[in-house]
């Protein structure tokens, strides 16, 4: 199964368009290197979480079994039963508690599982990439979909690793978190005829004016509702003429002068 596998993504590596050779060859030590061995380290826990499961699972039978045919009359039983029954009893404890224990100590069934898992969704996200489907439908060429896929063989990669050894492979410890700007990417990616950044920009600014003039009209009204004769008395008011010059005290000093 393994080699079959292998053989056939072999030869869709072999006709992918990639930008270099470096890559295809990343693909097949990196990718399918990985595939391989989770699923060798699948095939290899499976035997044994098999084997133990299978003698837990037949000791917890046989014993009440064993236990129950010592109620038989001992007429009907043979010579020496008792101490057959004891000690095939006490066999059959020690072997279930034996093989319970190893399966806990060495994590036998958590390993088989993640295994499992692990190695199928490397396959699926292959055979997602290889089609261009799913999460890759948005790329046209295996070129731009490189890179994204192989960050994420390296996150399936990272969660393994950091369920294998929990509290010692966290990798993002001791690094800050970037905060996630979403109304940036969302305008960053937001298609033109939608409407880019400086488009929406304008129109946040448009709005922002707007409310800016209705709250100065509102002010103005609350203004005028506070006084409202304000208006009525200034207009009322007539206009003050400037003081005109009395003309007698010209006239007399202008005698003075033609006496002198």
């Amino acid at each position: 199964m393994e080699n079959s596998y292998q053989q056939q993504i072999d030869d869709i590596i072999d006709t992918l368009v990639l930008n270099n050779e470096t890559e295809r060859n990343i693909l097949k030590s990196r990718f399918l290197g990985e595939v391989l061995q989770y699923e060798s380290r699948r095939n290899n826990t499976k035997k044994y979480y098999n084997a133990f499961r299978f003698a837990v699972t037949s000791g917890s039978i046989l014993l009440p079994a064993v236990l129950s045919m010592g109620q038989m009359d001992p007429a009907k039983l043979p010579k020496n039963f008792d101490n057959i029954s004891y000690w095939t009893s006490w066999t059959i404890s020690l072997m279930v508690t034996a093989c319970n224990g190893f399966l806990q100590l060495f994590s036998l069934d958590k390993n088989y599982f993640e295994f499992s898992i692990t190695t199928e969704q490397l396959k699926t996200e292959g055979w997602q990439f290889f089609q261009l489907s799913g999460k890759y439908e948005e790329y046209d060429t295996h070129k731009e979909a490189y890179k994204p896929f192989c960050k994420s063989i390296e996150n399936i990669k990272r969660k393994q690793v950091e369920k294998e050894f929990p509290g010692k492979a966290d990798v993002s410890k001791g690094k800050k978190e970037k905060k996630f700007d979403f109304e940036g990417e969302l305008l960053k990616n937001l298609p033109s005829k939608y409407g880019g950044r400086e488009e929406i920009l304008d129109k946040k600014m448009d709005a922002i004016m707007g409310l800016i003039e209705t709250k100065k009209s509102k002010m103005e009204g609350l203004i005028d509702l506070e006084d409202p004769n304000k208006k009525e008395k200034s207009a009322e008011k007539p206009a003050e003429k400037p003081a005109e010059k009395p003309a007698e005290k010209t006239t007399e000093k202008s005698a003075e002068k033609n006496t002198s």
